[in-house]
């Protein structure tokens, strides 16, 4: 694949992963739409559109997926959804990214891989700007928001391991964002005393569902064949920044000194971890 075809592929993705996060924000904040019906209808979306993009493929080829990575997939968007109705666009782009890449990082160290002195700093640094990011006071995000969110990160994480040796990604997603519709009904029935619909939240949780999610899914996997895995980490730690850019431009969210440093701290201490590997 062309050097510039895959720039842009991956450029598009990050874009479409920022997305996701200002459109859950926005949806949350500005609409009334709670955050149960949010979560359905993103992942009913997802699963459709997918599923349409197999079919174009070949007519008769199935989906895959399991159970188990689905309710990661599940885990992940229920968490993601609560926590935005609290939190500001960039500081959840943050700590969702933060803890995705510190689950995928804790893995490879229970696997036998060894880190150099400089990952180590790299590491504490990203630990000391999560603990600084959600420590009480002024500017502090509020607690239970922010570790909803990083319980999805965890998720996201253990996704995202699982899903590493998929051999259709696309299809594999397709299959574990049908199983989930399941699990967010459950949801949405065990929270039907809240529950509030609203037609432009509902439009920004299809949109969040079926181009964010699932063409954006499908454009980073294209882009991830021809990918270093320290590039494909490395890019990735652009999404918040984005996140945080639209936050501020879009959301008229404030750039706080805590959310500055913090994302200097934890951004910049991954990129060492991730750099050296």
């Amino acid at each position: 694949m062309p050097r510039m075809r895959i720039a842009l592929l991956t450029i598009v993705a990050m874009f479409a992963f920022a997305g996701n996060s200002l459109l859950c924000r926005v949806a949350l904040k500005g609409t009334s739409i709670d955050p149960a019906t949010f979560t359905s209808v993103r992942i009913a979306s997802a699963a459709i559109v997918l599923w349409l993009i197999l079919r174009s493929r070949r007519a008769s080829q199935p989906v895959a997926g399991n159970w188990l990575s689905a309710f990661a997939l599940f885990a992940y968007a229920a968490a993601f959804s609560f926590a935005y109705v609290s939190l500001a666009a960039g500081t959840g782009a943050l700590l969702l990214f933060g803890a995705v890449q510190a689950t995928m990082i804790g893995y490879g160290f229970s696997r036998g891989e060894r880190l150099h002195l400089l990952q180590w700093t790299g590491l504490a640094c990203a630990l000391a700007g999560l603990v600084g990011l959600v420590l009480p006071g002024v500017s502090a995000p509020p607690l239970l928001p922010s570790l909803l969110m990083l319980g999805a990160g965890v998720a996201w994480g253990v996704y995202s391991l699982r899903g590493k040796r998929a051999a259709d990604p696309t299809a594999t997603t397709a299959g574990n964002f049908l199983r989930a519709i399941p699990f967010a009904a459950a949801v949405s029935l065990a929270m039907v005393a809240h529950t509030s619909i609203d037609r432009m939240g509902l439009i920004f949780a299809a949109i969040s569902g079926a181009l964010t999610s699932g063409v954006g899914y499908v454009i980073w996997y294209a882009a991830l064949k021809d990918l270093k895995a320290a590039t494909a980490a490395s890019v990735q730690l652009s999404v918040p920044l984005i996140a945080a850019a639209g936050g501020i431009v879009l959301l008229g969210e404030p750039l706080t000194a805590r959310l500055a440093l913090s994302s200097v701290a934890i951004l910049g201490g991954i990129a060492l971890v991730i750099a050296r590997r």
